[in-house]
């Protein structure tokens, strides 16, 4: 874990290097795993309003959802058809999405993938949420509104403890 954090911060700087922080953050943005959750404190800590770094890491953050909602399926088919590891991947992503979310899905239906998203805790977010939808077979429209409104919480969550975690420093 250490040396993906790490790595992850060497890729960091050096975009850095090619990229100003305006076009880092919404990069940042789109990553699976950091999303929003990483981007907006990232780009309030080097010296970007709240404001700026909302509208640069929220739009950013749901250009993956569509694409994940409409080709992930075709995308674990076609890998796990060359490949038995990639087989035995996507059935062990797919058995642990059923075991994360299946209850709430299941359970809650939309206001389930809603909490999906908007809770802004490591393992949630656009990329999970399209992924549950996917899976779980919502209707494209209704999952894509719904993952939108809850990144939006999320994302609102995020700025708002962002901008009092850095206020102390």
């Amino acid at each position: 874990m250490r040396e993906l954090v790490s790595s992850f911060f060497d890729f960091v700087v050096g975009l850095l290097d090619f990229l100003t922080i305006e076009g880092v953050v919404p990069i940042i943005s789109m990553l699976p795993l950091i999303e929003l959750r990483g981007s907006i404190p990232f780009g309030i800590y080097q010296g970007l309003t709240p404001l700026q770094t909302f509208l640069l890491a929220y739009p950013a953050s749901m250009i993956p959802a569509p694409f994940i909602i409409l080709l992930i399926k075709k995308i674990f088919d076609l890998l796990s058809k060359y490949s038995t590891f990639f087989d035995r991947l996507i059935e062990r992503i797919i058995r642990r999405n059923n075991e994360k979310h299946r209850e709430k899905v299941d359970k809650y239906g939309l206001m389930g993938l809603f909490i999906i998203v908007a809770i802004p805790l490591p393992g949630t977010g656009v990329w999970s949420g399209s992924l549950a939808a996917s899976l779980f077979d919502f209707k494209f429209k209704s999952a894509l509104v719904i993952i939108a409104l809850g990144n939006l919480v999320a994302a609102s969550a995020i700025t708002l403890i962002s901008i009092g975690a850095f206020s102390f420093i």
